[in-house]
């Protein structure tokens, strides 16, 4: 059987000269890869008590809802403005150039409750900072959050020094 890691296509100079864009569809498109990635989910979450499961637009969303599924957990996505149809918690964040925002149902998560986090990657770590204290603001305590892949280069990690991490694949670079 193959590693996780020979599942990722690795696409140099993709947006832009001197980045290697490493796709998560290759994963998603091989069944055998994609089981391979929600059981390695699944074993970064072996003994963390968690009450709720909050995947990150978009890629956040394959795996944490079916983690949600595997461990009989709710599901809550995290989504660009605009995409939720009822009253909304946001966060804007600060992007390379310029700002996103991401926004909660703003009764998605109750006070006290426990909240794992899921996304594919994780790279300067605005966005999950954003939805990480979107749960905060919501009274929610975020226990864990995990991610397939993690760019050590742009130093996500160290800005979310504050919260138990965990990567599947760990790439030195950018």
């Amino acid at each position: 059987m193959k590693k996780l890691e020979e599942y990722i296509t690795s696409i140099p100079d993709f947006p832009e000269k001197g980045i290697i864009f490493r796709d998560v569809t290759s994963v998603l498109q091989d069944a055998d890869g994609f089981r391979l990635a929600v059981d390695s989910y699944m074993k970064m979450l072996e003994g963390v008590e968690f009450d709720v499961v909050v995947g990150i637009e978009a890629r956040g969303f394959i795996f944490g809802a079916t983690l949600a599924y595997l461990l009989h957990k709710p599901f809550i996505p995290a989504r660009k403005p605009g995409k939720l149809p009822r009253e909304t918690v946001s966060m804007e964040y600060e992007l390379e150039y310029g700002t996103d925002s991401i926004e909660l149902h703003a009764d998605a998560v109750t006070p006290g409750q426990r909240v794992v986090l899921v996304d594919d990657l994780i790279a300067t770590g605005g966005t999950v900072e954003a939805v990480a204290k979107l749960v905060e603001r919501l009274g929610g305590k975020v226990v864990k959050i995990v991610f397939l892949m993690e760019l050590a280069g742009l130093a996500g990690r160290q800005r979310l020094s504050g919260y138990d991490i965990d990567s599947a694949i760990i790439y030195e670079g950018k």
